[in-house]
């Protein structure tokens, strides 16, 4: 059905990649993007799962990312078939992830002063203390969910933004429009310098994740350093996109692409550590969760993933 609307308006358009472009572009991929941040959520939440199970759950806190990425995968997979539960339930919950990702955060810090030392042994504790970062990117879920709720359904005709506008948005003073017209520009694919400021922020904080995790086993290949160099490279081109149009069209993607390969090559080399460590696939879930982290890698895709993304939507 996407593609018929698309062809009516734009005959003249190839069928294919062309297409496809043109949906990103026009900000008709509310069902493709509500699916990836369920799948993303779930993700960050298995991390999360045993990388809190080696703090032991010492506090209750530590269960809610668990419980609010199982309800964001819900939501995403229900706004990916209801329009509906695209406008309501998905940002709601897409709210809730940002909001336990700050949470975290702040647990975090607090979990790092109140280490032998304290911010006295900054580098140690940052080290070996909770990973600083993590709650934030965790947080990256509920930020393609929120996206996921403003833009429109592939099939949407381009004439039809306004009437989709939410009655909410509406119904606010000035606030209210100012929200509304970053609405209407998310709902056009009019986002880039935005999405790509949260591309450059999420590869700086998934660069500095990476960087520790891999100095705790000494930069042992050389693979490893790939993402501590891409990482600088990606937040330079992510920033520099909202000066300009030409590191958009050419630096960001170039980046972003090798970024996104990087974390998916990254998820072999870890899934390969935790079969070779003692036991292998007699002791799976024991290697899991002591092992590599499976799932961090796919994290630092992520920010290659919102890079592409920005490149390819509009001003």
């Amino acid at each position: 059905m996407a593609l018929r609307a698309i062809r009516h308006e734009h005959p003249s358009v190839p069928i294919g990649l062309g297409e496809v472009r043109l949906l990103l572009r026009e900000g008709r991929f509310q069902r493709s993007l509500a699916l990836i941040a369920g799948l993303s959520s779930l993700l960050s939440g298995l991390e999360v799962a045993y990388e809190h199970y080696r703090g032991s759950y010492s506090q209750r806190v530590m269960y809610s990312p668990l419980l609010v990425s199982l309800t964001l995968l819900v939501a995403g997979v229900w706004g990916a078939f209801s329009r509906r539960a695209a406008r309501t339930v998905l940002p709601l919950m897409s709210v809730i992830t940002i909001v336990d990702g700050l949470v975290g955060f702040a647990f975090h810090l607090r979990g790092i002063a109140r280490k032998p030392g304290g911010w006295r042994l900054l580098v140690y504790n940052l080290i070996m203390g909770p990973p600083i970062f993590a709650p934030l990117l965790f947080a990256i879920s509920g930020y393609l969910g929120l996206l996921a709720s403003l833009l429109r359904q592939e099939h949407e005709p381009h004439f039809g933004v306004a009437v989709r506008l939410s009655t909410f948005a509406s119904a606010l003073t000035r606030r209210g429009r100012a929200f509304e017209r970053v609405e209407r520009q998310v709902g056009v694919g009019r986002f880039q310098r935005q999405l790509a400021v949260a591309a450059a922020i999420s590869a700086l904080f998934s660069g500095f994740e990476a960087f520790y995790s891999h100095y705790k086993d000494n930069f042992r290949r050389w693979e490893q350093w790939t993402p501590i160099v891409l990482a600088p490279l990606l937040f330079v081109a992510g920033i520099g996109t909202v000066w300009s149009r030409t590191v958009g069209r050419t630096l960001l993607p170039f980046v972003s692409l090798l970024t996104l390969l990087d974390g998916v090559i990254g998820t072999y080399y870890h899934a390969r550590g935790i079969l070779r460590r003692p036991g292998g696939r007699k002791l799976p879930l024991y290697n899991l969760i002591y092992g590599p982290p499976l799932f961090a890698p796919l994290l630092f895709a992520a920010s290659g993933f919102l890079g592409l993304l920005a490149s390819v939507v509009r001003r």
